[in-house]
């Protein structure tokens, strides 16, 4: 979904521009409360596995390929103000130094890969978490089925910005069906890697887990008071 210099008009790019400065500035204060001397160091680790598990693309249809996007799982691992600030860095280097997005698209790309996925994986999570049963094994299929949902919307929420200033000739209704069906698909390649990511970390080290603290901590709240009681 790296949105290139020219698909969207100035006014819409400066626009998001703005809301994706916004976001990160605001994720730059919020994500004090989300890290610790244990898990800070989980955030570079998990910037890089994004960096490089977006540069491994799978085949979708018609000729088409996909990638990680990245926000669902970096706002499970670390939380979702320090998922905004990890992909964020990613996509600003990619835009850098790898010509992945249009430097006039940077604002663009940030606001949908990472402020959108993080924003709608997280809130999906935290819903799923609401309705599965709170064990720790529920949490890497809660991320998975978040990140699968998180797609197909961040490429609804382009399609809305190319209705308002798309610069590009490409008929609506082609792009909407385009990125919609495909980005479903990309979608459940998102969910397994979710699902296999979280779950293998989660099996290890579930305190590090910022999606699995509320589970891991009513854990230990049930074992100490089944210690007191004994």
């Amino acid at each position: 979904m790296h949105v290139p210099d020219g698909f969207l008009d100035a006014p819409t790019s400066i626009a998001t521009g703005v809301v994706a400065a916004a976001a990160v500035g605001v994720s730059l204060r919020k994500a004090r409360d989300e890290l610790d001397d244990r898990t800070a160091p989980l955030a570079g680790l998990v910037a890089a596995f994004v960096f490089a598990t977006q540069m491994l693309n799978f085949p979708v249809a018609g000729g088409t390929s996909g990638h990680l996007m990245g926000g669902a799982i970096a706002a499970v691992l670390v939380g979702p103000w320090t998922g905004v600030l990890t992909t964020s860095v990613v996509f600003l280097v990619q835009c850098l130094l790898f010509a992945d997005g249009g430097v006039t698209a940077l604002g663009t790309n940030i606001l949908l890969m990472g402020v959108v996925t993080c924003a709608v994986g997280w809130v999906a999570f935290r819903g799923l978490q609401a309705v599965l049963p709170r064990t720790v094994a529920s949490v890497p299929i809660a991320a998975g089925l978040a990140a699968f949902v998180s797609v197909p919307v961040a490429s609804l929420v382009f399609v809305g910005l190319y209705a308002v200033g798309g610069a590009a000739s490409v008929p609506f209704g082609t792009l909407t069906g385009a990125m919609v069906g495909v980005h479903l698909l990309i979608g459940i390649g998102e969910g397994l890697i979710t699902f296999l990511a979280v779950g293998s970390i989660v099996a290890v080290r579930p305190d590090l887990v910022y999606g699995a603290r509320r589970v891991v901590e009513r854990h230990e709240l049930v074992l100490r008071s089944s210690g007191a009681g004994a």
